[in-house]
């Protein structure tokens, strides 16, 4: 009996980089948040970046690490402290019991790592002194590599573009289209703004089903200024994948819209990037969207950022 040729998925060369081994009803491959939406496994430590992690991290996260190190730090030299025995600190209150003298060490510890220095506490003998030396070099490193990832995090350019929720398919010209709306969130100027937008979709070959690209061409892929809203439109012409197709093809098809946006921050002078993507589930059908910014009294232009996502209902072609 003749081996059965094992059927090879041919590489899409239009693949952003995802590969080609998803099945249909994957989850999204960019997050909400424009994060890719790949877990790692392994590694090991090695993979591991502490530096990265900690400019990354959520704010609250990232003031919790720092409180947490700063207390075990602290409780660590405490313990020393105790092992020394807490008669080589002068100027300590009286205090009974373990507790006591173990909070009287811990406010010695915060005193040298901070190097305060209230001028009642102070060490005693060769030992407390020599661990009360490395407990000030350690403080002294230890908050000029906070104040360090502090500045990295406030530094760092990132872009605040807002997607309005919801992609719509609109009339355009005399067709209809794919489009959504962009926002700068930020006071800051961004210019020569780059989109483009991928097609993730799924299609069966001889009874196999398979993961394609595609990506879409669009009205105006790039503006020179961005002080207002953008709509970033695909006019769904003939040549377009989503030429007469219905919701319901496109849920079938698993679609996924990938999102990818450029610009220049003038305030950094550096490039930054932003990520977004919809499903199918998230495109609303006969609607465009309303004007968010309009001329007050004295002819000044008002953007109104929090109705990104007002749309009205229209007619398709």
């Amino acid at each position: 009996m003749a081996k059965k040729t094992p059927t090879v998925d041919t590489p899409d060369p239009r693949d952003l980089g995802f590969g080609s081994g998803f099945k249909k009803g994957h989850k999204r491959l960019i997050n909400r948040d424009g994060s890719f939406n790949v877990t790692k496994s392994g590694g090991g430590l090695g993979a591991i970046h502490g530096y990265h992690i900690m400019l990354t991290t959520p704010w609250w996260q990232f003031l919790l690490y720092i409180c947490i190190a700063y207390v075990l730090i602290n409780l660590f030299f405490a313990s020393i402290y105790m092992l020394v025995g807490v008669e080589s600190l002068t100027g300590i209150p009286p205090r009974e019991g373990f507790w006591g003298k173990y909070a009287n060490a811990f406010y010695f510890s915060v005193q040298t790592f901070t190097t305060v220095g209230y001028g009642t506490l102070s060490p005693k003998g060769d030992i407390a002194s020599l661990i009360a030396s490395f407990e000030a070099m350690l403080g002294l490193m230890a908050f000029a590599l906070a104040t360090g990832l502090l500045y990295g995090r406030f530094s760092r350019p990132t872009a605040r573009i807002a997607y309005s929720q919801q992609a719509l398919i609109a009339p355009y010209e005399n067709i209809n289209s794919f489009q959504f709306r962009v926002i700068n969130r930020r006071q800051n100027q961004l210019i020569e703004l780059e989109a483009r937008v991928a097609l993730r979709y799924f299609e069966e070959v001889r009874g196999e089903v398979h993961q394609r690209f595609f990506l879409l061409p669009l009205e105006r892929e790039k503006i020179a200024l961005f002080p207002l809203s953008w709509t970033i439109v695909h006019p769904i012409d003939q040549d377009s994948p989503l030429y007469g197709r219905k919701q319901r093809d496109l849920e079938k098809m698993d679609v996924e819209f990938i999102v990818m946006v450029k610009g220049y921050d003038e305030t950094f002078a550096q490039h930054v990037y932003s990520r977004f993507s919809y499903k199918a589930h998230e495109i609303l059908w006969a609607a465009k969207f309303t004007r968010i910014y309009h001329s007050d009294e004295e002819g000044n232009l008002i953007l109104d950022i929090d109705r990104i996502n007002e749309t009205y209902e229209v007619r398709l072609n």
